[in-house]
């Protein structure tokens, strides 16, 4: 249900309206009616797993499911499924190529460096940040040719300033959430984690001066009861003025982007590897805070398109709050306008899809000649 499952329900979807056949390998879950809806076939597979003999298992299938259907490209999303995916392309001579999602983590090194490689062992890795493709040129053996950076997507045509009407945003703010009308709403959207940073921002909250907000944090605890029952803990000690509501993961966001005044990415004990979040608010016209590192680093130029503050830094952060809440409506408007212009033009759906099927032609078009000097 996160972001690298999202990401293969969009290149689906871009790829049937190209008319390029294609169909989706996974251990299952909520998208595959998404899938469905698009006409793409799902084929359910153990590849959550970490066991070896049933990566091994799995490479067979895989191996053989490509040949049956005629596959000329695989394209993985994560490591588990990258080693069935490196041996079912030796065993059946697909091409493959994988998409680095994220940071991951290196300790121990002797062990999970060279489970992470095999990410590089494609014809090409994409990196969905700058920030990434520096992190696995500075930490892997890897040629830099090797990397691709797409950029991770907002979808424009769905998250738009026009969206959602503000008779529809106000019912979402005061019947659903029950925030007054003419409160101003800064809402944290993520599950429920600590390296999120919710901690952090809501000690900001309690060095802010404007005190009458509205607080809405809109994620799931992932079962982390001890963690969300601390910050809920924590949210009970502010103002009375400070209202604040928890919402586990919705389908809504539009409406949620909406009626929030400032959107906030808090990451802080390690980095968004691209943090879609910000682009999406971005592209809904809102305001954005983000802490200065990781993708949001890119998809934010501080002052202009949102705003940064140092990761961790809870008087930076009620600082920038405070002095956005402050500012005159002509200078927030102006950078609503920056903002949405940003991710048009740099961080789309459409610009990843065609960029991502660009790559694939290019690497179908190398696999074919390879075929033929072999022959």
């Amino acid at each position: 249900m996160g972001g690298v499952e999202r990401g293969t329900i969009e290149m689906a979807q871009a790829l049937q309206a190209a008319g390029i056949p294609n169909a989706v390998a996974s251990q299952g879950g909520p998208l595959i009616e998404a899938l469905a809806q698009l006409g793409v076939t799902h084929y359910t597979l153990p590849l959550m797993s970490k066991n070896p003999f049933r990566i091994r298992a799995n490479a067979k299938e895989l191996a053989a499911l490509a040949q049956k259907e005629g596959f000329t490209l695989l394209h993985v999303r994560s490591r588990a499924p990258a080693w069935s995916t490196y041996w079912a392309s030796k065993a059946c001579g697909i091409p493959w190529l994988a998409t680095f999602h994220g940071v991951y983590g290196t300790e121990p090194k002797l062990l999970k460096i060279p489970y992470n490689r095999v990410m590089l062992k494609g014809l090409r890795t994409i990196c969905v940040s700058h920030y990434v493709m520096r992190h696995v040129l500075a930490t892997y053996q890897v040629r830099p040719e090797q990397l691709v950076c797409i950029p991770r997507g907002a979808d424009t045509d769905y998250f738009r300033p026009d969206a959602v009407t503000t008779e529809e945003a106000l019912e979402k703010k005061t019947l659903h959430y029950g925030f007054p009308a003419d409160l101003p709403v800064v809402t944290l959207p993520g599950r429920l984690t600590r390296w999120k940073g919710q901690e952090v921002f809501l000690e900001a909250l309690t060095r802010m001066k404007h005190k009458r907000l509205g607080v809405l944090f809109v994620g799931s605890d992932q079962g982390r009861t001890d963690y969300s029952d601390h910050l809920r803990e924590l949210a009970s000690k502010l103002p009375d003025e400070t209202q604040v509501v928890f919402r586990d993961h919705t389908s809504e966001m539009q409406k949620v982007y909406a009626l929030s005044d400032i959107v906030v990415n808090a990451s802080s004990d390690q980095p968004e590897a691209f943090g879609r979040t910000i682009p999406e608010a971005q592209a809904m016209g809102r305001l954005v805070v983000g802490t200065a590192h990781g993708g949001a680093c890119e998809t934010i130029k501080d002052g202009a398109t949102g705003w940064l503050v140092p990761p961790g830094d809870a008087k930076a952060m009620a600082a920038k709050l405070d002095e956005i809440l402050d500012l005159p409506e002509d200078r927030k408007a102006a950078v609503r306008t920056a903002a949405v212009q940003s991710v048009r033009e740099n961080f789309s759906v459409a610009k990843m899809c065609a960029s991502t099927i660009a790559l694939y032609r290019e690497l179908d078009a190398v696999s074919a000649g390879s075929s033929r000097s072999s022959r």
